[in-house]
C-alpha cells in the first residue's frame, strides 16, 4: 500500500465499527451484538476503508478483530444483505461481491498481522474474515461455518475456495464448503483453523497479547514475511526462491538487522524500529 495519501487523514469514527489504538495495536470490534454482529453494507464498507487507511500509516503495527457479545460474526445480515440482493440487477451483485472480496484482499496485504479474537459463532462471510486473517485466537465455544451452499450459492465466496484447502487442506476445504457443517473449536484445532486454543472466554485477552508481542517486533520483517506467504503460495519454487533472496538482501540493508547485532554484541535486548 502506497504510503502517499495526498490530503486523506485518518478518520475519526467509523459508524459500522469500534476501533481503538493501543501501543502501535489496533483493536477492530464489530459491534452489533444484537444481530451477532452480522455484517451490513456499511460493515463491509468501513472494514475495506479502514484497513487501506491502517495500510498507509506506520503507528499500527498489529491489528486485532473481535466481535461483541455472544459471538465473532454471524456472515451477512440476512435481511439487510440477502434481502436486498434480491432485487439487485447482475452489475450491483457483481460490484457487492467485489467489494466484499476488497475486505479480504485488504486483510491479507495489509502490512501488518491480523489476529482474529474468535469465540462463539463465526458463521458464512464471518468464517472467512476469520479464515484471513494471519491468526486465529478461539476459545472452546468456537465454531466456523462456510454457509454459503446451504443459502443456494457458491461455497467458493469471498476467496474462500483459493484460502480454506491452504489452511486446511483440500480434503477438510472440500467438506467444510460443500456441506456447511459447524466445526467446533477441537476439530478445528485440529485441521488447523485454529492458530491457538484459549482457555473459555480468553480468546480476547490471548489475542491481545500475542498482538502487544507482535507490536513490539520487528515490523518490517513481519510485513515481508506476510507479503511473501501470501505472494508465493502460487510460484514454482525457482520463483519464490529468487523472491526470498530479493527480499532478504533489502531487510540485510535494514538498521533491524544491524540493531541485532549490535544487541547481540552487547547482550541486550534489541530495539526494533521497523526499518
Amino acid at each position: 500500500m502506497s504510503p502517499f495519501t495526498g490530503s486523506a487523514t485518518r478518520t475519526p469514527d467509523w459508524q459500522h465499527l469500534r476501533c481503538e489504538y493501543v501501543d502501535g495495536v489496533a483493536t477492530v470490534t464489530l459491534a452489533r451484538p444484537e444481530k451477532l454482529n452480522a455484517l451490513t453494507f456499511g460493515a463491509y464498507a468501513d472494514l475495506r476503508d479502514l484497513l487501506a487507511e491502517l495500510s498507509r500509516e506506520k503507528s499500527v503495527r498489529a491489528l486485532v478483530l473481535a466481535g461483541e457479545g455472544r459471538g465473532f460474526c454471524s456472515g451477512g445480515d440476512v435481511d439487510e444483505i440477502i434481502g436486498a440482493t434480491l432485487s439487485m440487477d447482475t452489475s450491483q451483485l457483481l460490484d457487492f461481491n467485489r467489494m466484499t472480496g476488497q475486505v479480504v484482499r485488504a486483510v491479507r496485504e495489509c502490512p501488518f498481522p491480523v489476529i482474529a479474537a474468535v469465540h462463539g459463532v463465526a458463521a458464512g462471510a464471518g468464517a472467512v474474515l476469520a479464515l484471513a486473517a494471519d491468526f486465529r485466537v478461539a476459545d472452546p465455544s468456537a465454531r466456523f461455518a462456510f454457509l454459503f451452499t446451504r443459502v443456494g450459492l457458491s461455497g467458493g465466496d469471498m476467496g474462500a475456495a483459493y484460502l480454506l484447502p491452504r489452511v486446511v487442506g483440500l480434503g477438510h476445504a472440500t467438506r467444510l464448503l460443500m456441506l456447511g457443517e459447524p466445526v467446533r473449536a477441537p476439530e478445528a484445532e485440529r485441521i488447523g483453523l485454529i492458530s491457538k486454543l484459549t482457555e473459555e472466554g480468553h480468546a480476547d485477552e490471548a489475542a491481545q497479547a500475542l498482538a502487544h508481542h507482535l507490536a513490539e517486533g520487528p515490523a518490517l520483517a513481519y510485513a515481508q514475511t506476510k507479503a511473501l506467504l501470501t505472494a508465493e503460495l502460487d510460484m514454482p519454487l525457482a520463483a519464490s526462491v529468487e523472491l526470498d533472496a530479493s527480499t532478504q538482501a533489502l531487510l540485510m540493508n535494514g538498521e533491524d538487522y544491524a540493531e541485532f547485532h549490535a544487541a547481540f554484541t552487547e547482550k541486550r535486548p534489541p530495539k526494533w524500529r521497523g526499518r
